[in-house]
């Protein structure tokens, strides 16, 4: 994914000012606004509001929380770096494909093989796609990349592509043998996503810019009710960032998911347009949001590092990232 500058909301500028005022004398000199950046590019400069929550009619007070088993997702994250990096065209992506379907069983998947032409010659890629049937008429679509950085020696990538392939083992955990009270639910491993070289619009985004074509032409693009992005989920000091290029109402759920489970402090401190796997599907017209934290380390400095590792992440920030998922597709069947 590309960053972009980091805006911190009200509250967080108010935490800010407080202790500032603590270290300093108490000065009342406040400022206005204030800015992380994460890597030199457009800023963003508008403060945060919180979206407001606004309580449904269906609220589900009596429909059991989601509760995604953080130390599973874990252990799916340990096997997954186990295999090393898993850049695209690698044996360890291969034997990563293998591992996913073997987790798969007894579930309808396709597999949306195709030939991506990047800056470095071609590669075979392959979006796996485990659809689980409802009984509305209608797809909701999980997804997140499991290849990692092509140019990047000994990096693992457990939370940067390995955080996501495990969360969606989970999900499929749960889907597997049930069908579901609302719309269909597609879990996507996309491939492809990282850039070969630097990233631009054609050299990124492999897999999705592939599918957005494919389901534009086929009829699928209409039936999505909601494509919902998980990436980098896994960091033990969980911030997932509003998103600002995201669909403003399925980004406004997802904080509502968040708040209905009493996890509102690990979303939406501060926003940042992120480009990530979302954005084709943005381009053809399907609401899409990016569940994301990229303020990974202090200043964002474990991103595409070598010290992307197991020991970053946290069994708790994993639990939490699938029950706000679970909760957001059942806000979106309620709709």
């Amino acid at each position: 994914m590309k960053p972009r500058r980091i805006s911190f909301s009200p509250l967080v500028l108010c935490l800010l000012v407080l202790v500032a005022g603590v270290s300093s004398g108490c000065s009342k000199q406040t400022p206005s606004e204030a800015s992380a950046e994460i890597k030199p590019a457009a800023t963003t400069n508008a403060p945060l509001a919180t979206p407001a929550v606004t309580p449904l009619t269906d609220s589900g007070s009596a429909a059991p929380k989601p509760d995604i088993n953080g130390n599973r997702v874990m252990q799916y994250v340990k096997e997954i770096v186990a295999f090393g990096g898993r850049p695209p065209g690698s044996p360890a992506h291969a034997k990563l494909e293998q591992y996913i379907h073997s987790k798969l069983k007894g579930v309808d998947v396709e597999n949306d093989t195709f030939t991506a032409k990047t800056p470095v010659g071609t590669f075979p890629m392959n979006n796996i796609i485990a659809k689980f049937p409802g009984k509305k008429d209608g797809i909701i679509v999980v997804a997140g990349h499991y290849d990692t950085v092509y140019h990047l020696k000994n990096f693992v990538g457990a939370n940067d592509g390995g955080s996501s392939t495990a969360l969606l083992l989970a999900l499929g955990d749960q889907f597997r043998g049930k069908t579901l009270d609302g719309y269909s639910v597609w879990l996507v491993w996309t491939d492809g996503e990282e850039a070969f070289v630097k990233w631009t619009d054609t050299d990124s985004v492999y897999g999705t810019r592939h599918l957005a074509q494919k389901w534009q032409r086929d009829g699928t693009a209409k039936k999505i009710k909601a494509f919902i992005l998980i990436d980098m989920i896994g960091d033990a000091d969980l911030d997932i960032q509003q998103e600002t290029n995201s669909t403003p109402w399925l980004s406004e759920l997802v904080y509502q998911a968040a708040t209905n489970l009493g996890y509102q402090s690990h979303f939406y401190q501060y926003k940042a347009p992120i480009e990530d796997d979302h954005m084709p599907l943005l381009k053809i017209g399907v609401p899409a949001v990016d569940i994301i934290d990229l303020d990974y380390g202090y200043n964002n400095v474990f991103w595409h590092t070598p010290q992307d590792t197991v020991d970053k992440l946290s069994p708790q920030s994993l639990a939490i990232s699938g029950d706000v998922v679970l909760e957001t597709i059942r806000l979106v069947n309620a709709r």
